[in-house]
Formats: C-alpha cells, sequence, structure tokens
C-alpha cells in the first residue's frame, strides 16, 4: 500500500485515460488521498476518526474507478455509508464540509420531509433533480470561465451602445463624415469607460422577465414533470423589465446575461449529466425518522412508503430531470441518524442492504469539547473574538475559562437532553450575552473570559441544575 501512494504528497495530478478527469472536481479528488481528506476535515472537526475515514476511502474509490477500462467500471458501484451517532457530534458537519472540500455536487436532505409517490409532498425523485440543478451549477461555472473574455467584449460594445445610441446607426449610414464623428465619438467613449471613469454613470438596462404559471401556483412549477416544466418555460411569454441602474451595476448584469447567452446548452446537459452520475452525492440526514414498525391502522405515506421509494434510488434507477435521464447506479448516497427511537435493524432489510458500512460515530467528552473551542479553524471562541472586534472589543479567553466553559456544557449535556456540541452555543452565547449587549456604548474594550467570570455568568443556570434534582 504505501508504494501505491509514494507520491502523496505532491499535489500534482495523476494522469488518466477517463474523459471525466476534465472536469475541476475530477481533479480535486485525484489530487486528494484518503489521508489529505482526513487532514482537511480535522481543520473543522473534532475526533470521529472512523467516519472521516469512512468518507475518505468512499471519495477516493470513486476516483479510483474512474482510471478501470469501461466494461470494469460499470460493474463497480458505490459502497454508501450510514453515520450511526447522537445529535451533534458532527455527522451533517462531516457531509458538509467534504462537499466543499472536493467541489462535487452534493444535495442534503430531510428524509422526514418526503411522501410516498401519489400523495401530496415532495417525492423521492426530486432529490436527484436537486442533485442535477447542483451538478448544472458547477459546469455552468466552468463554462462561464471558458467564453468570459467573449462574453466581456460583447458587454463593452453593448455599454457603448447605451452610453451612445445613436452611433450604430449612423455608422450603418452612406455619410463619410457622419460615420467619422461618430466612430470617433465611440473610440472617446471607450477609451473612458475602459479607463473606469464612467463607472457612476447610469444607463437603461433591460432585463428579461421568465412568466410565471399562475394555474399551479399551489405546487410551484419546480414540482412538475420535468418535460412538462420545460414545455411551459418555452410557451410562456418573456417580458421584459426595464431598470436604471450605474454602468458597474450593468456592467455585472450584462456579463451574466452574455456568458449564459453563449454556453452550449447541449453540451451543459451532457456534461451535467455525466457529472452527476460519476461524482454525486446525496446526505440523507434524519434517516432514523423515517424507521418504524409496518402500519397497522392504514397506509404510512411518511416512513413505509418512503423507504419503498428510496430503495430504488438508491439501489439503481432512472430519473427524468431537465438536463436528461440520470442514473443512480454510482452516486454515493450517506446516510445519518440518531437512532435514539430506532435501530438501524428498523429499516427495511433491502434498504439496509445499500447501506453496507456503518460507522458510529463517538459520544462528546469533555475533552473533546475543550478541542473544539481552540482547535478548529474557526472555532467558537475565535468567532466570538472576531464579531466582537467589530466593535472595538477585545475579548481574551484563558485556559481556566474554556475548561469552565466544556465543563459546564458537558454536566448540562450529562443531566437534560445531550445535544452534543451544540450545548457550547447556547452555554458561550450566555456567557457574553452582556459583553455583545453592550459593546458600542462600554468605554472598558478589553474583558477577560476566565474560569470565575464563566461560573458568575452562569450562575443562576447552575443554581436551577442543582434544583432540578429534587423536583419530581
Amino acid at each position: 500500500m504505501s508504494a501505491r501512494y509514494t507520491d502523496n504528497s505532491n499535489p500534482t495530478l495523476p494522469a488518466s485515460n477517463s474523459p471525466s478527469t476534465t472536469l475541476v472536481e475530477e481533479e480535486v479528488v485525484s489530487a486528494l488521498t484518503p489521508r489529505q481528506i482526513v487532514a482537511e476535515l480535522d481543520k473543522y472537526i473534532v475526533g470521529q476518526e472512523a467516519a472521516k475515514r469512512a468518507v475518505a476511502i468512499a471519495i477516493r474509490n470513486r476516483w479510483r474507478r474512474q482510471q478501470l477500462p469501461p466494461d470494469l467500471r460499470k460493474d463497480i458501484t458505490p459502497k454508501n455509508i450510514i453515520l450511526i451517532g447522537p445529535t451533534g457530534v458532527g455527522k451533517t458537519e462531516i457531509a458538509r464540509r467534504l462537499a466543499q472540500l472536493i467541489g462535487a455536487p452534493f444535495v442534503k436532505v430531510e428524509a422526514t420531509k418526503f411522501t410516498e409517490v401519489g400523495y401530496v409532498g415532495r417525492d423521492v425523485e426530486s432529490i436527484i433533480r436537486d442533485l442535477a440543478e447542483a451538478g448544472a451549477a458547477i459546469v455552468r461555472q466552468q463554462m462561464h470561465a471558458q467564453v468570459r473574455e467573449k462574453a466581456q467584449a460583447r458587454v463593452r460594445e453593448k455599454l457603448l451602445d447605451l452610453l451612445l445610441p445613436s452611433s450604430r446607426s449612423v455608422e450603418d449610414t452612406a455619410e463619410d463624415t457622419s460615420r467619422r464623428r461618430a466612430s470617433r465619438s465611440r473610440e472617446k467613449l471607450a477609451a473612458q469607460l475602459d479607463a473606469g471613469l464612467l463607472e457612476d454613470r447610469i444607463v437603461t438596462v433591460e432585463i428579461p422577465k421568465k412568466g410565471d404559471v399562475p394555474i399551479f401556483a399551489a405546487v410551484g412549477i419546480d414540482h412538475l414533470d420535468p418535460d412538462l416544466r420545460n414545455l411551459f418555460e418555452q410557451i410562456m411569454p418573456r417580458s421584459q423589465v426595464t431598470r436604471e441602474m450605474p454602468i458597474r451595476e450593468a456592467r455585472k448584469l450584462l456579463l451574466e446575461q452574455e456568458t449564459e447567452t453563449l454556453i452550449d446548452r447541449s453540451a451543459l446537459a451532457d456534461r451535467t449529466v455525466e457529472l452527476v452520475e460519476n461524482h454525486g452525492i446525496v446526505f440523507l440526514d434524519e434517516i432514523d425518522k423515517i424507521c418504524a414498525p409496518p402500519s397497522t391502522h392504514g397506509p404510512d405515506v411518511s416512513r413505509q412508503g418512503v423507504q419503498r421509494d428510496l430503495l430504488p434510488i438508491v439501489e439503481g434507477t432512472t430519473v427524468n430531470t431537465k438536463y436528461g435521464p440520470i442514473r443512480t447506479d454510482h452516486i454515493l448516497f450517506i446516510a445519518a441518524g440518531a437512532f435514539h427511537m430506532a435501530k438501524p435493524s428498523d429499516l427495511m432489510p433491502e434498504l439496509q442492504g445499500r447501506f453496507p458500512i456503518r460507522v458510529e460515530l463517538s459520544d462528546l467528552s469533555r475533552d473533546d469539547f475543550v478541542r473544539i473551542l481552540t482547535e478548529p479553524k474557526h472555532a467558537l471562541t475565535r468567532q466570538y473574538v472576531e464579531l466582537l472586534g467589530t466593535e472595538g472589543v477585545t475579548l481574551e479567553f484563558t485556559t481556566d475559562g474554556v475548561e469552565a466553559l466544556a465543563d459546564i456544557a458537558y454536566q448540562v449535556n450529562r443531566t437534560h437532553h445531550n445535544i452534543g456540541a451544540r450545548r457550547l452555543h447556547t452555554v458561550l452565547e450566555k456567557v457574553v450575552e452582556e459583553i455583545s449587549f453592550q459593546a458600542p456604548d462600554v468605554s472598558e474594550k478589553h474583558f477577560i473570559i476566565d474560569a470565575a467570570f464563566v461560573r458568575q455568568r452562569l450562575q443562576d443556570v447552575l443554581q436551577r441544575e442543582d434544583l432540578s434534582k429534587y423536583i419530581l
């Protein structure tokens, strides 16, 4: 294994014959080994090494699959993951940071928001349609970069037309004198425009406005069948809205319109489908909330029904989207749940089998709370220091102050509902509440948050904790 990763410290991209390696996401993944992915996650998430390793291996396996011959590649399916652990230990944060890290199409959905197909509510196929939109946004951004230079040239000419509307019509006439005069005026304006001297000049810009579909206002056009939605978008009239704005704002708006006009729609759809099918990631949160024994009083459209509908999506099926049909065979699914009231075994056996990798996230200890307050790149203590720093207030967290915050949060979690690291938000907000309220008005701008200050600010909370033991 060590021989395979001898060049891990070198961020150069491995060679590959796969057509997908032209995508930015493929390049990012190929430059990151599992060890490097875990190291990046460590910057934001404390502990949970097993979960980090599992997702890092799953991401690297997607790149490995792309290096294989096509006949073998199509038979290798992703090993879906289910993260099991109490609330507030980092399940959602791992998926969120992972998506930001690799730049792949990613959607996070709550399993409780869906109902069985045929009933009022969102059906599970909308997950793949949302994933297609995320993939299209990535591809569109890449294609915009490719045509940006040409679009900027077009925007420059449009701005000149807005500044000197009559110049174009005069240039088309047969009078040489008028044409030369208009050309000189246009060149002079172009020089001023390029020099940034006209940024505050007001121009009138026409903005296209999509027509609404009032008869479907109750459900929204986004929830219609993709083919029907495309039909309505084509037949509904497109009106123009006129707005006055400075050139600096008009340039941004026109650049967006021109880049969108220049991209190849067919290529956008093809690359979106390819990207989503090979690199898409779906994070199914709160999957434990759709676990329940079979209902005896009627159809259970938001639990067992949703599981039945999820099964073909996870197993592999074709979903129609506005960019074309998308196969879900190689989309990576990461599910997560606390499983307080249910067990993973309460899921349908067929669905359990589609999540072969199970990772149990450990509960957070008092030492973990100390690390969460100090170690991550954007730790909570640093967030408050920077926020109040905008008011000229200096916060200084001492070592014993951080330990007191961790102690109190840990004890409250043990005696009340355990909400994990989210308890630190509650405790820390209570500690700095008075400082935050008076920050703009106080003359003393330096505050030291030590153990004595923390316990003084949380005295009422601690007293209520003691009394709660004797109240039935």
